[in-house]
């Protein structure tokens, strides 16, 4: 499992999850010596890189430009 580096910008955003994902999480985390954080930025990460955009609606989602997105 690759590390993230150190040193990059943040910002501190609220989300809830399911419980049994959160025990989930928090064991591979512990399991791989990684902070929950670096392990939920990795699989957010990862998650964006693989998206599927075949769909008709992600095709149309994904023409928006970088304004259009929610800051």
């Amino acid at each position: 499992m690759w590390k993230i580096q150190k040193g990059y910008e943040s910002i501190s955003k609220t989300f809830r999850l399911p419980e049994e994902l959160t025990q989930k999480l928090e064991k591979l985390a512990y399991e791989n010596n990684l902070s929950l954080n670096q392990l939920v930025i990795q699989c957010l990460n990862f998650a964006i890189d693989n998206l599927d955009n075949s769909t008709e609606a992600d095709e149309n989602n994904s023409q928006k430009s970088d304004s259009d997105l929610p800051k």
